[in-house]
């Protein structure tokens, strides 16, 4: 149990990366009242859950749906998630939101006086619900034994959430704790770590479907019994 929920907790901190969406969140509020910050904050958290609440509720069935198996769907995944954590390493999911909270902030500039609602996109989608994290619930969700465990995953994705609500409701202080380099830094490590992550999936992935062959192939090679 515990070992699950510590899994649970550490992948979802590192696919949703809080520290780098914090700066994000402080670009794209930035000069707006502080009702607005806090609506923005409390908005996009409450957005990403039902999100991520709803891949992980049907993302079993979808998969059955689409006859794929929780094999094929390891290795997809953690494609997936090693190609995002490239991306962390070197800086382009960072540069990607950057330019998002850039554009954003020109609009509002050329409209001023008004703040543009970014709790929808791109805070709770797809920085806070992305691919990694949606891949990475659904995967945990379908490998849960019974409705315990996946209580347990469902809490370290709402620990995360909060994590970024508190973020996101003392930015200001935030930030000047942090500061940019440790941010960048912070993102980095969590990106090797989602790699490895991710390498593991696929490794597991590829070992059950070489398994699954095998023992199909010895069951159709053996006679039946008279």
């Amino acid at each position: 149990m515990l070992e699950i929920f510590a899994t649970a907790l550490v992948t979802f901190f590192v696919a949703i990366d809080p520290p780098g969406v914090a700066p994000i969140f402080a670009s794209l509020t930035s000069g707006t009242p502080k009702a607005h910050q806090r609506a923005m904050a409390y908005k996009s958290v409450a957005i990403a859950a039902g999100v991520l609440l709803g891949f992980a509720l049907v993302g079993g069935w979808l998969l059955d749906a689409m006859h794929i198996s929780l094999d094929a769907f390891r290795i997809a995944g953690g494609v997936l998630l090693f190609v995002i954590a490239l991306e962390m390493i070197f800086e382009k999911r960072t540069e990607r939101r950057e330019e998002r909270a850039e554009k954003l902030h020109e609009e509002q500039e050329a409209h001023p006086g008004t703040h543009e609602d970014v709790s929808v996109f791109p805070l709770a989608i797809p920085m806070l619900a992305g691919p990694g994290s949606i891949a990475s619930i659904m995967l945990f969700m379908s490998e849960a034994d019974n409705l315990f465990h996946k209580g347990i995953i469902l809490g370290g994705v709402a620990i995360n959430l909060l994590i970024c609500l508190v973020l996101f409701l003392l930015i200001g202080p935030v930030m000047r704790f942090i500061g940019d380099s440790m941010a960048a830094m912070i993102t980095r490590i969590l990106g090797v770590i989602l790699a490895a992550l991710a390498a593991q999936f696929i490794i597991d992935g590829i070992e059950a479907t070489f398994i699954t062959s095998i023992t199909e192939a010895i069951q159709s090679a053996t006679p039946a019994a008279p």
